[in-house]
């Protein structure tokens, strides 16, 4: 199985929306404290756009949106960005996704000049915190002082 990996297009919000709120429920990140509960959710698109050193992009299978992830400047900082919302499908997992869209979001963090890349996540997101670790990123003993997903329980950092 072939899949396409695109930066997100307004047409691509609701379906978003809708996996980011699915998979997040699926983990338990319910409610404030955690990514799904962000407003960008419900308008990714407009969010996260190269003019504000932000890309969020999905994996597309069989014209199907499957999944998608995000890099952004972490609170307006030029030295540091952050991985944001990588939610895949369940049907979807397995097939490299993830890790296609987190390359996608380095690579754009270093064209972008990033010197290093944060990110929060749950412990019992077991499989993403292992690709996580393969691509680089390693464990904190605390959150960065300015995180905002205090629902989160492991956090992650990556030199770029």
């Amino acid at each position: 199985m072939e899949y396409i990996i695109r930066a997100i297009t307004a047409e691509d919000d609701l379906t978003v929306k809708s996996i980011i709120h699915a998979v997040g429920a699926e983990f338990g990140a319910i409610g404030e404290g955690f990514g799904p509960s962000d407003d960008e959710v419900y308008a990714m698109s407009s969010h996260y756009k190269t003019e504000y050193q932000s890309q969020y992009f999905v994996a597309e299978l069989n014209g199907k949106v499957i999944g998608g992830s995000g890099i952004a400047s972490f609170h307006h900082s030029n030295e540091t960005c952050e991985l944001k919302k990588l939610f895949i499908l369940p049907d979807a997992r397995g097939l490299g996704v993830g890790k296609g869209l987190t390359k996608a979001c380095l690579n754009f963090a270093k064209e972008q000049g990033f010197r290093e890349c944060y990110l929060d996540t749950l412990s019992n997101m077991e499989s993403a915190i292992a690709l996580y670790k393969k691509m680089g990123f390693v464990q904190l003993e605390q959150p960065h002082i300015d995180s905002t997903h205090n629902g989160c329980d492991i956090w992650m950092l990556k030199q770029l």
